[in-house]
């Protein structure tokens, strides 16, 4: 059925194709036509697969209702057949279509001087889109052009007496050379200003007005004097990639030159979809779908100029923003251009030089109209700087005048607070002489504190000795006694020899105080004064390590003999339950300040021992003293099993009148002058310590103190 009404329908065309043929062309000299529908016949061949002899024998040429002749599907071919005479004096007819994109020209025709078929085509490298017909003058001739494009196209075909040609196509090389030096001056001039104004609206608008030129050259048919490859390669790919990058120089000027970032802030993310259309043509260019691409580049081209019209409108009526002011007329003026063209293609409106060209003529204009606003602009930003310079200048003036005012104002509070200031710092200064004092004092007390703890100490570990030795005196002394009243006897004895009496009274003495048992209990009781003595003598000797405290002279001294002397004098301090075990590495003397070293051994160990008392149940406690030798420092480390302390104590211990004892127990300098005494010798001590887990202080002396 289908292929019934196809029949049908193409004998019908048939029949009108031969109920009405065309005109004939006639060209007469310097004269140029239009190839309209009154003198042309069409053929359409999508697959593009028909041979010129099936094409002359072809019926289906017929007559169309629109003006021009134009391509209504991608990748179609379209033949037009119309009758030509050469009414003029030259011997040529130059057949030409103007601005269009097309990737195939040529036609045949048979010379009036033979019937052999003639086949033609443009010089590709002069120009794409015109053929020099050899047509004598006063013969006529049937031509078929055929034209091919990827792009769907109305083909505006003209035909040119000789004549004709060459003031046409001079008048049309003045015309773009004009235009294309008004693009050149509008991109140079624009560029300069980008460089001295550094604003990216300038640049943006360059890229726009490069790239505005290139794809209306193109257009025109001047792709051969700027690129080198073949002419399918310029319509599937340079012509189509330069209207996308085109878009996208649009959207950016727009968005520069318009501020849509700052005055469109909820809708720009929506104006940035514009830039995915145009991104997806690009990809079809690329996958090679140049029909769906050009299709995409009108809808992306349409959808743009609408959004922007409204976006300019918007801006214009809403927020008076004036840049939107030249932009509606330069970007009126261009949509005004497209309907325009639009409307000639479809033959509302006769197509001639006006008509023709009306979007390149409303280009130029709509460069002028955004240049005048850039040029605003830079008024706009010379207003701005003089207005700021202005403002500056009053501001100054006025924070002048002020200062002058704070100046006076400030003298007299200088002069108030500065006398102010003196009472305080003399207030000061008598609290700090008072805090010294004080501290002074304190440090006295912690000092008489220990002086009083060391003497207890001192005389209890001396009473010891003392009391023994005079136990033994007395002991001694009888002894002494009974030998002295036998001395007597023996006396008595020598002096009175005749006399028995004092002989029987000297053996009954010796035998009443048991001589043996005297002598035995006179050696026993002198070892015990002596041991008593060397006692005494090794405190005492402990002693003399305290005399120089305060001394400020470097000595070298015995650590760990240091250690046992204070462990000497401690010892009546240390509770039952207490054990001390120490553990000496061998160490060389160390170049110190001994009286300082004893203070702070006596401090820890004392702290120590205050920290073991402290707890509620005792088991096992002990103060483990370790001393070792490493290569440039010693190190002594006191280890308790006290009540250990927490983090925050830890951090505190070491400040002046800290302290976690009770009222009266404690002036908290103790562990402070540990500090100082570490600090002079230029060591260093750690604390490792937690609550219930006793505690370990680890102090580092240099050797090389000098």
């Amino acid at each position: 059925m289908k292929k019934i009404l196809l029949t049908v329908y193409l004998l019908i065309l048939g029949m009108v194709a031969f109920a009405y043929p065309a005109d004939t062309l006639v060209i007469n000299n310097n004269q140029s036509y239009l190839l309209t529908n009154r003198y042309f016949n069409e053929l359409e061949a999508p697959d593009n697969n028909l041979t010129i002899a099936q094409v002359i024998n072809n019926t289906q040429f017929h007559r169309i209702k629109q003006t021009l002749p134009a391509l209504r599907f991608s990748k179609s071919t379209t033949w037009l057949k119309f009758n030509l005479k050469n009414n003029s004096k030259g011997p040529l007819i130059t057949i030409g279509i103007n601005a269009s994109v097309i990737d195939q020209f040529d036609l045949y025709y048979t010379p009036n001087t033979t019937k052999a078929l003639r086949h033609l085509s443009p010089d590709h490298t002069q120009n794409l889109t015109f053929i020099d017909c050899p047509l004598s003058p006063g013969t006529s001739s049937t031509v078929y052009l055929r034209v091919r494009s990827n792009a769907s196209t109305v083909i505006p075909v003209k035909i040119y007496s000789s004549l004709a040609f060459l003031e046409s196509r001079s008048m049309e090389n003045i015309t773009t050379g004009v235009i294309v030096g008004v693009f050149i001056v509008m991109a140079l001039y624009n560029l300069l200003l980008f460089f001295i104004v550094d604003d990216y609206s300038y640049l943006y608008y360059v890229n726009y007005i490069v790239f505005l030129g290139l794809s209306q050259l193109l257009k025109r048919g001047y792709a051969t004097s700027l690129f080198t490859t073949d002419i399918t390669t310029l319509n599937n790919y340079v012509i189509p990639v330069i209207r996308v990058l085109f878009g996208f120089s649009i959207l950016l000027f727009m968005s520069q030159f318009l501020q849509l970032k700052q005055n469109l802030k909820q809708w720009y993310k929506y104006y940035l979809l514009l830039y995915l259309l145009y991104f997806t043509a690009l990809i079809a260019i690329v996958a090679g779908m140049i029909g769906i691409a050009y299709n995409l580049i009108t809808i992306s081209t349409t959808i743009t100029a609408v959004s922007l019209l409204i976006i300019g409108a918007h801006l214009y009526l809403k927020s008076n923003f004036k840049p939107a002011k030249f932009f509606l007329l330069g970007w009126g003026l261009f949509l005004i251009s497209l309907l325009v063209s639009v409307a000639r293609n479809k033959g509302l409106i006769p197509y001639n030089n006006i008509t023709a060209n009306i979007v390149i003529y409303s280009s130029v204009l709509e460069l002028i109209l955004f240049s005048a606003a850039l040029a605003e602009k830079i008024n706009f930003y010379r207003y701005q700087k003089n207005e700021s310079q202005s403002f500056a200048l009053n501001v100054a003036r006025e924070n002048e005048r002020l200062i002058t005012q704070q100046n006076i104002l400030l003298e007299n509070k200088v002069k108030e607070r500065t006398e102010e200031l003196i009472m305080i710092n003399r207030s000061l200064s008598l609290s700090i002489d008072n805090l010294n004092a004080t501290q002074k004092q304190l440090i006295d007390n912690e000092k008489m504190a220990s002086l009083g703890q060391l003497t207890a100490g001192v005389a209890h570990e001396i009473n010891n000795p003392i009391n023994f030795v005079s136990s033994n005196i007395a002991s001694l002394r009888l002894d002494f006694d009974e030998l002295l009243v036998l001395l007597d006897k023996y006396d008595d004895a020598l002096n009175n020899p005749e006399q028995i009496l004092f002989l029987n009274a000297l053996d009954d003495y010796k035998q009443q105080i048991n001589l043996n048992f005297i002598r035995d209990e006179i050696s026993v009781l002198l070892n015990g004064i002596e041991d008593g003595a060397n006692r005494t003598a090794e405190i005492v000797n402990s002693l003399r390590t305290f005399s120089s405290t305060d001394e400020q002279v470097l000595k070298t001294a015995d650590i760990n003999k240091s250690i046992l002397n204070n462990l000497l004098i401690l010892r009546s301090t240390i509770p039952y339950y207490m054990e001390i075990k120490p553990v000496f590495d061998k160490l060389e003397p160390l170049n110190c300040y001994p009286g300082k070293i004893n203070q702070l051994i006596i401090n820890l160990i004392n702290n120590s021992i205050y920290a073991i008392k402290s707890k509620d149940h005792h088991s096992a406690e002990c103060i483990m003293i370790i001393t070792k030798d490493h290569a440039d420092h010693i190190s002594i480390e006191i280890t308790d099993t006290g009540i250990g302390m927490s983090e925050e104590t830890k951090q505190r211990i070491f400040e002046p009148f800290f302290t976690t004892k009770g009222i009266g127990e404690g002036t908290g300098l103790g562990l402070s002058i540990v500090f100082g005494i570490i600090e002079k010798h230029r060591g260093s001590i750690e604390v490792i310590s937690s609550p219930n887990k006793g505690a370990t202080f680890k102090v580092s002396i240099p050797k090389n103190l000098a």
